[in-house]
């Protein structure tokens, strides 16, 4: 297993990136509400939507490959692909 660990610029998340022989995962701890949080994936990005007090911020972030799923639980974004 391969672990890259980058942080965007600013207050951004950490992202946490893990790379398996069968596949790999994506994980940013948002610290928010999972029902402020909408996620979509287009080919290999990820386009992330957080609802905030005063207005939306959107984030995209480049995937090692395509999405087969994407899920927020207890604040965690995770994105899986396969290899």
């Amino acid at each position: 297993m391969d672990h890259i660990q980058t942080q965007s610029t600013g207050d951004g998340a950490l992202l946490r990136r893990y790379e398996y022989d069968d596949g790999w995962i994506v994980a940013a701890d948002l610290g928010v509400d999972d029902e402020t949080v909408a996620i979509d994936t287009v080919g290999e990005t990820a386009i992330v939507v957080v609802e905030g007090p005063d207005e939306p911020v959107e984030t995209e972030f480049e995937l090692p490959g395509t999405a087969a799923s994407a899920a927020v639980n207890n604040g965690v974004l995770t994105v899986e692909g396969e290899r």
